[in-house]
C-alpha cells in the first residue's frame, strides 16, 4: 500500500491570499499544495482593473494573478483543481482535506476560501440570473453594448465596474440603498463625475420581470418609499442589471469546526491562528474591517509564515527531520494550464486583425506544450471569403507553423450544412472529426481552451480521475454548445472541460461560439451571460462555471 503523501503546508483557495500564501511558504521551502475549486484567482478574476496594488500600475485582475501564480509557481508550489467536500483537523499531528477527485493530508491547513458574491434577494434575481442580472462585468459587459445598465451597490466594486461598464452601454445608473458612495471620495469621484453614469442614493431594487429577457426593473426610495418602475427601451430587448452588494464567506465546511462571527467569517488572531492549532486562515474568508487585495496579500504572507514556525515546531517534537530543499522553476505542464499564466490576452474587438497573432513571447510559453504533441491534428476551416474568414485563416496558419503535428486544411463553404462562419473543427490523423469545433477565433481567454483541446487530442492528455473517465465515456450520443466572450475568464474552463469529454468519447461533440459575432444564437436562446452551455439543443441554459463532474452529470441528466 502506497504510504500517503503529507505536506507541510495545504492551502484551500487560490485567490491572492492563497496565492500570497503559497509564495512564502514556497520560498521558505515548504512542501506546499494549492487546492483551488474552479479557477485560480478567486473573486479578483471578476475586476476589471486593479488600481490601488502598491507598485502595480493599473492592471486587469486576471493578469494580477496569473502573476502571483507565476511567482507561486517559480517556489515549487503544487497545484491541483478540485472540489473540497470535508476536512478532518482532529488529529494533532496531519490534518486531512478531502475533495471529490482525491484525499489530502498536511501538517497544516491555511483556508483562504474567500467570499461569494452576495445575493440581494428581490424578486426574480434568481430567474434573470443570466437573462439580464448579473455579477461580473468582465464576463458580461460586452453583451450589454448599446442598452441601459443598472449597477447595484454604493462600494468599491459598484464605483469601479460602473465605470468599466461605461465602455459598452449607452448608459449605466448606480442604484445605492445608502446616501453616498461608501468607497474612497477618489474611487467614488470616477463614477460620480462620468457624464455616462446617473446616480440614485437612497435607491433599492424590490422587483425585475419579464419573459425571455429582463424587461421590467421595480426601485423603491427608503426614505421617501417613492416607487420607480423602469421599462426596457423602446427598440432594446433587454437591460442590464450588475450586482455588487458585498459578498458571503465561503465558510459552509468548517461551521462545525471553527469559530466564527454572526455573519459567518473565520475568527483568526494577528498571526491567522483560528482556534485550531496548525490551522490557519486569511482572505476575504476571516473577519477584519477591509477586504481588499493587498489585505487578502498580507494576511496570506503572515499565515503562511506562522504555518512554516508551527511545522518546524511540531516536526521537532515529533522527530522528524527539517529538509531543506533547493528552490527550482518547475517546467510548466498542462494539466494545470487553465492555472498558468494567461496566454494571449488580447481584447475581443470588431475590427479586423493586423499583424501577427503569435508574438514571441506568446510562442516561448506554448512551445513547451506543442513539444509534447506526438499525433497529427488538422486544423479543418470552412471559409466563405469574408474578413472575418480571413482572419480566422491567418491565426490558423500561423499557429499550425508553431508545430510539425498540426496542419491547416482550408476548403471553401457549401450551402448545405453551413456552418457559423468563422468557423474550424479539429481532426484526428485519420482525417475523423474529434466533435471539437470553434465558431470564431479564439484569441483572448480562449486561446488556452484551443491549446488544451489539441494537448488532448495529440499529447498526453491531461490527467483525470478513473471513475470520471468511466462516466465520460459511457455517455449517450451529445451535442455541447458553449456560449462565450473572449473577454470571460471562466469560460476557457468550460469549453475546455466539454472539449476534453469530447475528445474522450467519440459520440460527444463539444463547439465554442463567440457570441459577439453570433448575436442571432444569443438571442434565439435569450443568452445576456457567460459562459453558457446548450446540451442538445435543450431549452435550459446552464450559466456559469462549472466543474467536468458538473458538466458529465448535466448531460447524463438530460439523457436520464
Amino acid at each position: 500500500m502506497t504510504k500517503p503523501h503529507i505536506y507541510d503546508t495545504l492551502i484551500i483557495g487560490g485567490g491572492p491570499a492563497g496565492l500570497s500564501a503559497g509564495i512564502y511558504a514556497g520560498r521558505a521551502t515548504m512542501d506546499t499544495l494549492i487546492i483551488e475549486g474552479n479557477q485560480i484567482g478567486g473573486q479578483v478574476t471578476t475586476t476589471s482593473s486593479v488600481a490601488n496594488y502598491p507598485a502595480v500600475d493599473t492592471i486587469e485582475g486576471t493578469q494580477l494573478v496569473n502573476n502571483m501564480k507565476q511567482q507561486a509557481d517559480a517556489f515549487g508550489v503544487n497545484f491541483v483543481s478540485d472540489t473540497i467536500t470535508s476536512v478532518d483537523f482532529s488529529q494533532p499531528a496531519v490534518k486531512t482535506v478531502s475533495g471529490k477527485q482525491n484525499t489530502y493530508q498536511a501538517r497544516s491547513v491555511i483556508i483562504a476560501t474567500g467570499a461569494q458574491p452576495h445575493q440581494v434577494g428581490f424578486t426574480g434575481e434568481k430567474e434573470f440570473r443570466g437573462r439580464g442580472v448579473a455579477y461580473c462585468s468582465t464576463c458580461d459587459g460586452e453583451l450589454f453594448s448599446g442598452l441601459e445598465v443598472f449597477v447595484i451597490g454604493g462600494g468599491y466594486a459598484a464605483a469601479e465596474e460602473a465605470e468599466y461598464l461605461t465602455r459598452f452601454a449607452r448608459h449605466v445608473t448606480v442604484v445605492m440603498r445608502s446616501d453616498d458612495f461608501t468607497c474612497p471620495p477618489l474611487t467614488a469621484d470616477r463614477a460620480r463625475l462620468n457624464d455616462n453614469i446617473t446616480v440614485w442614493p437612497n435607491t433599492e431594487v424590490q422587483s425585475v420581470s419579464g419573459k425571455d429577457y429582463l424587461t421590467e426593473a421595480v426601485f423603491i426610495n427608503n426614505q421617501t418609499h417613492e416607487k420607480k418602475v423602469y421599462h426596457v427601451a423602446q427598440g432594446d430587448n433587454t437591460f442590464g442589471m450588475f450586482i455588487y452588494v458585498g459578498t458571503d464567506p465561503q465558510t459552509d465546511l468548517f461551521t462545525e469546526k471553527l469559530t466564527l462571527d454572526d455573519d459567518k467569517y473565520i475568527i483568526a488572531d494577528n498571526k491567522c491562528q483560528t482556534n485550531i492549532s496548525g490551522v490557519f486562515a486569511a482572505g476575504d474568508v476571516i473577519a477584519k474591517p477591509l477586504r481588499q487585495i493587498v489585505t487578502a496579500a498580507a494576511d496570506g504572507a503572515n499565515a503562511a509564515t506562522s504555518a512554516e514556525v508551527y511545522v518546524t515546531n511540531l516536526k521537532k517534537a515529533l522527530h522528524i527531520p527539517i529538509q531543506r530543499t533547493q528552490i527550482t522553476k518547475k517546467h510548466q505542464q498542462p494539466d494545470n494550464m487553465r492555472q498558468q499564466s494567461q496566454l494571449g490576452d488580447e481584447p475581443h474587438t470588431a475590427t479586423q486583425h493586423q499583424g501577427q497573432w503569435f508574438d514571441q513571447n506568446l510562442i516561448k510559453q506554448l512551445q513547451p506544450i506543442f513539444d509534447q504533441l506526438s499525433k497529427t491534428v488538422i486544423l479543418s476551416q470552412i471559409t466563405d471569403n469574408s474578413d472575418k474568414s480571413h482572419e480566422l485563416s491567418s491565426f490558423l496558419t500561423e499557429l499550425a507553423a508553431l508545430s510539425q503535428h498540426l496542419t491547416l486544411r482550408i476548403t471553401e463553404a457549401k450551402a448545405a450544412d453551413m456552418p457559423l462562419l468563422p468557423h474550424f473543427t479539429l481532426l484526428n490523423e485519420n482525417n475523423a472529426a474529434t466533435g471539437i469545433a470553434f465558431s470564431g477565433i479564439p484569441t483572448g481567454h480562449e486561446l488556452n481552451s484551443l491549446v488544451l483541446a489539441l494537448y488532448n487530442v495529440a499529447g498526453p492528455g491531461q490527467k483525470l480521475d478513473t471513475q470520471l473517465q468511466s462516466r465520460i465515456k459511457a455517455l449517450p450520443a451529445t451535442d455541447i454548445k458553449i456560449g462565450v466572450s473572449l473577454t470571460c475568464h471562466f469560460c476557457p474552463d468550460v469549453v475546455a472541460a466539454c472539449q476534453h469529454i469530447a475528445a474522450l468519447n467519440p459520440h460527444v461533440s463539444a463547439e465554442m461560439i463567440d457570441l459577439q459575432l453570433f448575436p442571432d444564437i444569443r438571442n434565439s436562446h435569450h443568452i445576456m451571460s457567460v459562459p453558457a452551455m446548450m446540451i442538445d439543443n435543450q431549452p435550459d441554459i446552464i450559466f456559469g462555471s462549472q466543474t467536468m463532474s458538473d458538466i458529465v452529470t448535466a448531460i447524463e441528466n438530460v439523457n436520464a
